[in-house]
């Protein structure tokens, strides 16, 4: 155990505490035995990975006729050392295997082909996870090691990462002087990370795996009524570290965006995740009743309406059965090209090209293909002059396409 100063006894300490309230099973890891038996669970300081966690967590998780060569081979395509990789691109391709899985292949008895995707995570089932909280763990690099005040392991994979201060020292000493370090001295830990907290109690801020300190932000409540916590480190841990909001946050709130510079990673604020799960109940709502109109989310400027479009939309797309066809209505041309460009960014279109509507006629064709989005100016709806129409005609009947305006105040 490390020695109790403020840090500890104000910050580190009462967070555990409410870590355990959560559901995560806490360890202190000063003073760690290393092996498949000892204190974490990995062989080495070397390893962020707890590997035999994580192999006893995948064989609960998979069928019981998967064989071991392919739990470990799915566990060593994960661990594999990508220091040689971009650093976002490295976190990107982790992140994909952890939320959709890796698909092995093997011969069975009979000499059978056979395919399943295997799970490291049970994203629909949080408590049917090993949830463990780990304070005082070290890791070591090349040259350096680094002992972290609180990690959150979800199977064994570290998941967030915390770093605290003194209450009278101000947080960003936590980026300045501790964060930075570690992405330079212990990079291993980053690959799989998720989110970072960094807090002195007073104050806490939330930011993705790489984030420049000025996106590190506020986690300003912890629900849809407004709640908050005593101090804002209690606000930030229940309103993103209870282990069905952190598995939605890592699931559906994380966005890697190509950009001029490369690869950027974007983690979802407060107000983007309570308002896109808020519009994803107002739709399971809609489904079974007359009213099917999904509501208004507010944004101010700049607080990434573009992002919780992507969000909202990816998330009905992953968990609500249907095949749904997006139509994004703006009233300028800027707006419609910038949000298509976002979402291209994003990969969210990957195998559709040419689903930006440039006319009237081509918009209804769109409207009549099965495209899952359609980008145009709210201009585009009117009667076909070149058809003579004297009336505006019904474009679509179906049930699964849902229309989403941005900024078309003056329509």
């Amino acid at each position: 155990m490390v020695p109790a100063g403020p840090e500890f006894l104000y910050v580190e300490k009462p967070s555990m505490q409410l870590l355990e309230q959560l559901g995560w099973t806490p360890v202190d890891a000063f003073a760690e035995t290393l092996g498949a038996l000892g204190t974490l669970g990995r062989d080495s300081q070397h390893d962020v990975v707890l590997t035999h966690r994580l192999r006893l967590a995948m064989r609960k998780l998979n069928p019981a006729e998967i064989p071991d060569t392919s739990i470990n081979e799915a566990i060593d395509v994960l661990t594999k050392d990508r220091s040689i990789m971009d650093r976002v691109r490295a976190n990107r391709e982790v992140y994909d295997l952890l939320r959709d899985g890796y698909q092995a292949e093997w011969t069975d008895d009979n000499g059978d082909k056979q395919v399943e995707t295997l799970r490291y995570l049970d994203l629909s089932n949080p408590s049917n996870n090993d949830l463990l909280a780990v304070q005082q763990m070290w890791v070591k690099g090349n040259l350096h090691s680094r002992r972290l005040d609180v990690v959150l392991f979800v199977n064994g994979v570290p998941l967030v990462l915390m770093e605290f201060k003194e209450p009278n020292e101000a947080v960003k000493t936590a980026y300045d002087g501790n964060l930075t370090d570690y992405r330079d001295t212990i990079p291993q830990l980053f690959i799989p990370n998720c989110l970072v907290l960094l807090s002195n109690g007073g104050e806490a801020k939330v930011g993705s795996t790489y984030s420049p300190w000025e996106f590190f932000n506020d986690w300003k409540v912890i629900d849809a009524k407004g709640t908050r916590g005593a101090i804002a480190l209690e606000t930030a841990l229940r309103g993103t570290c209870d282990p069905a909001v952190l598995l939605d946050l890592f699931e559906n709130f994380t966005a890697f965006m190509e950009r001029p510079g490369g690869l950027i990673k974007i983690a979802a604020r407060s107000h983007q995740y309570l308002g896109v799960n808020a519009a994803i109940e107002n739709l399971r709502r809609a489904r079974s009743e007359q009213d099917k109109r999904l509501g208004v989310f507010w944004h101010t400027q700049g607080s990434g309406k573009s992002l919780s479009m992507l969000w909202f939309t990816q998330k009905v797309l992953r968990q609500m059965p249907g095949k749904w066809t997006f139509v994004m209505v703006t009233d300028r041309k800027e707006l419609d090209t910038q949000l298509h460009g976002e979402f291209a960014d994003a990969g969210a279109m990957p195998s559709e090209t040419r689903v930006h509507a440039d006319s009237v006629a081509h918009l209804r064709a769109l409207l009549a293909a099965d495209h899952r989005y359609v980008f145009t100016l709210i201009q585009k709806f009117q009667p076909s002059k070149a058809a003579g129409e004297r009336a505006m005609p019904v474009l679509s009947d179906r049930s699964d396409v849902i229309v989403i305006t941005d900024e078309a105040h003056r329509s």
